[in-house]
């Protein structure tokens, strides 16, 4: 049995998403009022907070990803760094093999080592693809075993078309990717703060104190250009021609803008720009609940504890259209009307539903804060001859 808490948020609401009139006629795609990337095979505008799609054309084509591929390899890695199996300071020993990759390299020798940090650099802002191979052995012992881990994790983020045969983007037969799934892995890379020293930076070096000083300049020159431009990865093959990933924060904002197959590093970097400006012109967001702030509780039966609050883990909000009178958004708090001990920190327990009207904009799963494990037997009876006695 559920329990659904209906609260009315405000009654100033814009819709969040993209209205009737912005959705194109041909394949059921969403599209602005004016095709922002028509030099692009491919590409995809969305709100990294929310996940709200403003714009995508040919969104889920399979396409060779080139070297966007790394957005994967960058995440795998501040997955490792966050949960403490990798530290910055560490180590990379660079393989024979790692130092024969070609293309985009920051011209490792087999050998030569460079700490975790310095190889993030080298594959954030160089592109470097022996820098990703020789993090991919670091992290699972060879570059397959890596790519395994790669295909795991789109099994798990549940993206349908995206496969890897290499950690770094080079063309590879069964390698392929979409502007949809490199938008939903750049949203997952964002949730890890500490990647944008990387991505965000425009210069820096490797081997500074060396007799070999390696300047690096970032292949985005969007984050020098473009105001509040922080990442994410560039890409290029003959196969593949001028791809990008990249991001993008301002008034409380947070775009992705995907690209594939653009003609050439201008049009590439100037149909991301004008999809960047049509989010912050036409779009706000707005915010149901921030970190930290008491959503409900949750009954448990049977545990050490018979209630437990829950928290917001992250804003909840949605994207809103500026300057469109709307009626009010609301949200539904949906919880079962109590859950058995024991409850597992990070069990899913329930949702927060955010409509508009009787149109459901997002949900969001709700997750137990800690652990409530099964009380004693002594505890329970202590509890029921409480009850028992209470009086009213």
């Amino acid at each position: 049995m559920l329990i659904v808490l209906c609260v009315v948020v405000s009654a100033l609401g814009p819709i969040s998403g993209v209205s009737a009139e912005e959705k194109s006629k041909d394949s059921g795609s969403k599209t602005a009022a004016v095709d922002l990337a028509p030099g692009a095979r491919s590409a995809i505008l969305m709100d990294a907070n929310t996940g709200t799609v403003i714009y995508e054309k040919n969104s889920h084509d399979k396409l060779p990803p080139a070297s966007i591929t790394k957005i994967m390899t960058m995440l795998l890695t501040v997955e490792a760094l966050d949960e403490g199996r990798l530290q910055l300071t560490d180590k990379v020993r660079t393989s024979e093999y790692a130092a024969s990759m070609g293309g985009s390299q920051i011209f490792l020798e087999p050998g030569e080592e460079m700490s975790v940090d310095e190889m993030l650099k080298g594959i954030a802002m160089a592109s470097g693809n022996d820098a990703s191979v020789a993090m991919a052995e670091k992290i699972a012992g060879s570059e397959s075993a890596f790519v395994d881990l790669m295909n795991k994790k789109v099994e798990d983020l549940g993206l349908k078309d995206t496969h890897f045969a290499n950690c770094n983007g080079l063309p590879a037969e069964n390698h392929y990717s979409s502007a949809h799934d490199i938008a939903v892995m750049s949203q997952e890379l964002l949730k890890h703060e500490r990647i944008i020293k990387y991505t965000g930076s425009y210069q820096d070096y490797l081997r500074k104190d060396s007799t070999k000083p390696f300047w690096l300049v970032n292949t985005n020159k969007l984050v020098r250009f473009y105001t509040g431009a922080d990442g994410l990865k560039t890409g290029y093959t003959a196969e593949a021609k001028f791809c990008l990933s990249a991001t993008a924060a301002r008034d409380g904002l947070r775009a992705v803008a995907v690209v594939l197959g653009e003609p050439n590093t201008k049009t590439r970097n100037s149909e991301v720009s004008g999809m960047f400006d049509y989010l912050f012109s036409q779009y706000k967001v707005h915010t149901i609940h921030k970190v930290g702030d008491t959503i409900g509780t949750l009954k448990i039966e049977k545990g050490v504890k018979s209630e437990l609050p829950l928290m917001a883990k992250e804003t909840y909000s949605v994207l809103l259209k500026k300057g469109v009178t709307q009626e009010g958004i609301r949200n539904q708090l949906v919880l079962p009307e109590n859950v058995k001990a024991p409850v597992a920190a990070g069990q899913t327990v329930g949702k927060l539903v955010v409509y508009q009207g009787t149109n459901v904009l997002k949900e969001y799963e709700l997750k137990a804060g800690e652990d409530v494990p099964k009380a004693g037997w002594w505890k329970l009876f202590k509890r029921t001859a409480g009850s028992l006695f209470t009086i009213d």
